[in-house]
């Protein structure tokens, strides 16, 4: 900027979002010692995070039970359609005791049941009960309650637009930030992203409104690759209220946990009829894109708007889902005497910032966990459960890793652009041409389509937080048309209705990087285990 920054500081680690992944890293890299910043774009904090929805739980391997890691393991990698990191999964998997425990003792209560232990459930994929939970389905408040509590010592910081990462030639150097006192950086050696997912790609989705996709766009803008983002899980089971895929207006609706599924209840048409039965062995309790996938095909099948699930075997539901219920009654539904409206709705990205287990990029500096960080852990299809579960283990490793290379390379002063301009398409034409070509079913014809639009895009300055949200919805959407037009077959989450076998041959995930402004197929990331 000619005229300089409004404003400069220093720390040593920011951590950019506040739900499971960032305050995790936040924590522990305040624990090592190191100056830590948390910058959060909503004015909210955390009430406005992905975590604070989440509802079903945490997969988690316990002690004393018939369940092991190497179970857990299989149930995930099965789950991931081949793609998968069987490494990065097992040292995730095995992990998670340790996490939970420390989030236990930090102030997070779950459920117990008669013996006194965590009460466990039983979801999608999973061959046990390995899901622990808290107040029913409300799990992710009370994570986010605990690590909001934990955090409270903190520098959290509010109402914080990042624009940019800076970088010199080969790491970081600080992050550009627009704030109430105009635009400014953050001077910083360790930068960790875990600005969370993309479901505002979609014109109805289960995220948060700032579910935008910054944290992707911002690590293409500084030269570090992506992967797999044409695998977008759409859950079984959002809740229907009205025409447009879940809701009139679009915008975030309410999700039905996949562990209402996990006691009991069945997923049926309007005639009654079973949605799952010889689709899957696993029945109503496949993983979700088999799920979700086959209430699509009904769907188009029948005509009908939405698919039900009926939970009116469940005894005590209103005590055991106590979101659920309120959710549905808020709609002018009762769960205990009705079946409940559902379609599939846009819930989580697979994929994103290439890390590895400790949540380090390619770029020095930078580091990525959560939703926005692709760990291998996940592949072609998360596994139930298994994000929340992620999110504490690596933002935790990612934290220490952001500590350490900070402590070893010390400070230095970035160098401040002005502001950049970005391709962006107005968002409700963008919401509007994903929800239609790029949702549940794809294909050749809807992609091309796509990418003609966006390809028509104009260039915009990128200086406050609906600039950089337009920006990264735009770039994540092109990103993903590239990858699945180029992913001519259906795997995982990504179901081709022109391709619907899955090819051996492309049991590879894709790498993808922006040069000169074109998103570049690169070479495959790598054939899984």
């Amino acid at each position: 900027m000619t005229a300089g920054p409004s404003w400069q500081q220093r720390a040593d680690v920011v951590v950019i979002g506040t739900g499971v992944g960032g305050l995790a890293a936040a924590r522990s890299a305040h624990r090592a010692g190191r100056e830590v910043v948390v910058l959060s774009k909503s004015a909210a904090g955390s009430a406005a995070t992905a975590t604070h929805y989440a509802q079903g739980g945490i997969a988690v391997v316990l002690p004393g039970n018939d369940d092991s890691v190497a179970a857990h393991v299989a149930d995930t990698l099965a789950a991931g359609g081949g793609l998968c990191d069987r490494d990065a999964v097992t040292s995730i998997v095995a992990d998670g005791y340790r996490a939970v425990s420390d989030l236990a003792g930090a102030g997070a209560v779950f459920d117990q049941g008669p013996d006194g232990n965590w009460a466990l459930t039983r979801e999608g994929g999973h061959s046990r009960r390995r899901i622990i939970h808290a107040g029913g389905d409300a799990t992710g408040a009370e994570v986010q309650r605990a690590l909001d509590q934990a955090a409270a010592e903190l520098d959290v910081r509010c109402g914080q637009v990042v624009l940019q990462i800076l970088r010199d030639t080969d790491r970081v150097t600080g992050v550009l930030v627009a704030n109430a006192d105009g635009i400014g950086v953050i001077h910083t050696p360790s930068v960790v992203l875990a600005t969370g997912g993309l479901g505002h790609l979609y014109r109805a989705t289960t995220n948060p409104g700032g579910a935008t996709g910054d944290g992707v766009a911002l690590a293409l803008w500084a030269g570090v690759t992506v992967s797999d983002l044409e695998f977008i899980q759409f859950h079984p089971t959002m809740l229907f209220s009205g025409a447009g895929n879940g809701s009139a207006t679009g915008g975030r609706r309410p999700l039905i946990t996949e562990a209402v599924r996990g006691e009991g209840a069945k997923l049926i048409d309007a005639r009654g009829a079973s949605i799952t039965e010889g689709v899957h062995p696993m029945g109503d309790l496949a993983p979700r894109d088999v799920v979700a996938g086959a209430i699509d095909a009904r769907l188009r099948e029948t005509g009908d708007q939405c698919a039900y699930l009926d939970a009116r075997g469940i005894d005590g539901f209103a005590e055991r889902f106590p979101t659920v219920t309120a959710a549905c009654r808020d709609a002018g539904i009762d769960p205990v005497r009705q079946p409940i409206p559902v379609v599939p709705g846009a819930h989580y990205s697979c994929g994103g910032v290439i890390t590895d287990v400790a949540g380090r990029t390619e770029l020095p500096g930078l580091f990525a966990a959560g939703e926005v960080a692709r760990t291998g852990m996940h592949g072609a299809n998360r596994l139930a459960s298994n994000s929340l579960l992620e999110g504490l283990v690596v933002g935790d490793r990612a934290g220490a890793a952001a500590a350490a290379h900070a402590t070893a390379v010390g400070q230095s002063d970035a160098a401040v652009p002005e502001p950049a301009r970005h391709t962006a398409l107005d968002r409700s034409m963008l919401q509007d041409a994903m929800s239609r070509d790029a949702s549940v079913v794809r294909d050749a014809r809807g992609l091309t389509r796509l990418q003609e639009l966006l390809d028509g895009a104009g260039t915009r300055p990128v200086a406050d937080r609906a600039g950089v949200e337009d920006a990264a919805l735009t770039l994540a959407a092109r990103v993903l048309a590239v990858a699945a037009s180029a992913r001519a077959e259906s795997r995982g989450c990504h179901h081709r209705a022109d391709c619907p076998a899955v090819d051996p041959g492309q049991a590879r995930s894709s790498t993808i990087r922006l040069r000169d402004g074109i998103v570049a197929l690169e070479t495959p990331a790598g054939v899984a285990s």
